[in-house]
C-alpha cells in the first residue's frame, strides 16, 4: 500500500510522543497551576517534538519538518534546569541522550518554508487542556506536492470505546488516529500495535439532530457566532467543549457532526499544524473540511494556511447546510 512505511512510522512516533506527554501531565499538580506555572506543558512541548523528529529524521531524513518549537530558548544559560527536565523525560525513552542530540532533534522541525514533500508536526496541540487535565493531541501529517497525504494523531487522554469529555478516564488508553489520502482513517488504543480499526463520520443529514463541538477557549473561536449558527440550524444541543485537534477525531468517529472554528479577529492567520493532521482524518473518514468561505485548505504556502480563514469541519452530508448558515451569520 502506497505510504505504508510513512504511516508506520508517524504512529509510533506520535505514539513514544504521547507517552512522554501523558507522563509529565500526570505530574502536574494543584500548586502548579496555582502559580500559573507553564513549565510542565514546555517540558513535554520540546520532548514531543524532540521524540517525533528522531524518528522522522532516522527514517526520512531527507524530509523537511515544519514544527512550532526549535531549541534556541534551551540553549540559553538561564534555562539550564529547563533542558536537563526536557532531556530526562527524553531519555526515559531513548536512553544515553545527552543534551545537545535532543536539541539537535528538536531542530530538526525548523522548516518553515514549502517543499513538495515535508512533515508539519503540532508536539502539543491543546497546551490548556493539557494543563488542566483534560484533551490534548500529538498531530503529525506529511504533504506531498501541497495534498495532505499521512497523518498521525495521538490523543492521550481520549477513550476508544466511550464519548470523551473533560474529565477523562485516567484507566483508558487513549487512542491514535491515522490516515492515509485515498485509504481512509482509522483508530487504534495507543498502547497498542498496528493502524487499528477503521472509523467513519456520522450519516446525521438533519442540522436540528446535528450536535457540533468548539474550542473550549473563546479566544479560539467565536463562540456567539457558533451559537447564532447552531440557532439558525435548529440544534438544540449544547455544543461540546474541548481542546486540540481532538474535536477533529471526535467528528471523524462519529461523536459529533459539526466543528465550528470562527475567526475572533480580523488578519488571523491559521498555521498547518493546527489542522494538518485532524483534516486529513476527517477527510478519510468520509468528512469535509473547508474554510469559512468553502475554500479547500491550501497547504502551499509554507507554515501558514495564508488563503484560508476559519474553519468548517462537518460529517460531509451537513457541510452545504452549515456552510450557508455561517455565511450569512458573518456576512
Amino acid at each position: 500500500m502506497a505510504y505504508e512505511r510513512e504511516r508506520e512510522v508517524a504512529i509510533a512516533a506520535v505514539r513514544e510522543a504521547g507517552a512522554l506527554c501523558r507522563t509529565v501531565q500526570s505530574r502536574i499538580d494543584g500548586a502548579v497551576l496555582e502559580k500559573k506555572d507553564r513549565s510542565p506543558v514546555t517540558v513535554a512541548d520540546f520532548g514531543s517534538q524532540a521524540l517525533v523528529c528522531r524518528a522522522l529524521a532516522e527514517a526520512f531524513p531527507d524530509d523537511p519538518v515544519i514544527a512550532e518549537e526549535d531549541a534556541a530558548v534551551l540553549r540559553e544559560a538561564d534555562n539550564a534546569a529547563l533542558l536537563q527536565r526536557v532531556c530526562g523525560h527524553v531519555q526515559d525513552h531513548r536512553p544515553g541522550t545527552d543534551d545537545a542530540t535532543v536539541c539537535a532533534w528538536i531542530d530538526r522541525g525548523c522548516a518553515s518554508a514549502y517543499s513538495p514533500r515535508f512533515w508539519t508536526l503540532d508536539p502539543i496541540d491543546g497546551t490548556k487542556g493539557f494543563l488542566r487535565g483534560g484533551q490534548y493531541a500529538v498531530a503529525l501529517a506529511l504533504i506531498v506536492e501541497g495534498e495532505l497525504t499521512v497523518a498521525a494523531m495521538a490523543c492521550p487522554n481520549m477513550p476508544t470505546d466511550e464519548w470523551a469529555g473533560e474529565a477523562p478516564d485516567p484507566e483508558k488508553d487513549g487512542a491514535i488516529f491515522s490516515a492515509v489520502r485515498g485509504q481512509g482513517a482509522a483508530m487504534t488504543p495507543m498502547r497498542s500495535t498496528g493502524a487499528g480499526a477503521p472509523i467513519s463520520a456520522s450519516s446525521t443529514t438533519d442540522p436540528g439532530t446535528a450536535r457540533f463541538c468548539e474550542s473550549v477557549e473563546a479566544e479560539h473561536s467565536s463562540h456567539s457566532d457558533a451559537a447564532a449558527v447552531a440557532k439558525a440550524l435548529g440544534i438544540a444541543r449544547e455544543p461540546i467543549r474541548l481542546d486540540s485537534q481532538a474535536k477533529y477525531a471526535t467528528v471523524a468517529r462519529g461523536l459529533a457532526d459539526i466543528y465550528l472554528r470562527l475567526p475572533t479577529r480580523a488578519g488571523y492567520v491559521e498555521k498547518i499544524w493546527d489542522h494538518a493532521a485532524g483534516a486529513l482524518v476527517v477527510i478519510e473518514a468520509g468528512g469535509r473540511v473547508t474554510d469559512i468561505e468553502g475554500r479547500e485548505l491550501d497547504f502551499s504556502h509554507g507554515y501558514q494556511l495564508e488563503t484560508n480563514r476559519g474553519m468548517i469541519v462537518t460529517n460531509g452530508h451537513l457541510h452545504t447546510v452549515v456552510l450557508d448558515a455561517v455565511r450569512k451569520q458573518l456576512g
